[in-house]
């Protein structure tokens, strides 16, 4: 279970401070597939981040089976980054020169004790490439796959160690829409055959509609909806208003004016 209490996160540009995250509060049970959607610079891959151990410079806590994140030791928290959660990004990150079998296996590169031996990492590897519906590129290079096999090897490499969270910062934001439409298909039986909990930040509400919880980050606040694309599209509206109050503040008065 994941449960994040009283999370508040700020970014300082010289003397300005930006509170992104304001204390916000949000439980997550084991095996749940939540979107997490929002306006661009509202806080939705802060808080991914937060929760998958990459960032740690936020006040508040953040609990992952009764686990204090920010307790952790550094070797503890390169542990639990490795071994109890996958990362699934928009850019693919898979190594160029590297085939996509090895590029899976990287993660037993770094796994602190037990670690595998190379037939081990190899056969795991192949597992996960299976499990993604490719195991015939074992021995591709990147460059030589599609946008959508790229992103499945990155699927498999988050397989790789089996994490018990996986979480994807906008995963089908280099993708067309039949192609992203396979990738969610993909995390959604990962989701119900495994039970691996699956967090999405995406902007696409039809990709926040598939999910059982969808999470709006607006205004330093999170908030539980149900429809996803009104509240995408009530957060522009909010924008767009505040685009025109700020427009309106610049222009001359009828004094300055005359």
């Amino acid at each position: 279970m994941i449960r994040i209490r009283g999370m508040h996160k700020s970014y300082s540009t010289g003397k300005v401070v930006t509170d992104v995250l304001r204390g916000v509060d949000l439980d997550i049970d084991d095996g749940e597939f939540i979107s997490i959607i929002g306006p661009s610079g509202s806080g939705k891959s802060t808080l991914l981040h937060a929760v998958g151990g990459l960032d740690s410079d936020y006040k508040g806590s953040i609990e992952v089976d009764g686990s204090d994140l920010a307790k952790l030791s550094d070797a503890q928290l390169s542990a639990y980054r490795n071994e109890t959660v996958g990362f699934v990004f928009q850019s693919f990150y898979l190594l160029p020169h590297l085939t996509c079998l090895e590029n899976i296996a990287l993660p037993a590169m770094f796994k602190r004790g037990g670690e595998l031996d190379e037939a081990a990492a190899n056969a795991r590897a192949k597992d996960v490439l299976e499990q993604v519906d490719l195991l015939e590129k074992a021995d591709a290079l990147p460059t030589m796959l599609s946008g959508g096999q790229r992103q499945r090897i990155a699927i498999a490499r988050a397989l790789f160690n089996k994490p018990k969270i996986i979480l994807c910062d906008e995963p089908t934001g280099n993708l067309d829409s039949k192609t992203g439409a396979a990738i969610l298909d993909l995390f959604r039986t990962l989701n119900e055959k495994d039970g691996i909990t699956v967090l999405v930040v995406t902007h696409d509400p039809g990709i926040a509609a598939s999910t059982a919880r969808k999470i709006l980050v607006a205004d330093g606040a999170l908030t539980e909806v149900e429809d996803a694309d009104k509240a995408l599209r009530h957060d522009d509206a909010d924008d767009a208003d505040d685009a025109d109050n700020d427009d309106n503040n610049d222009a001359p008065s009828e004094e300055a004016r005359t």
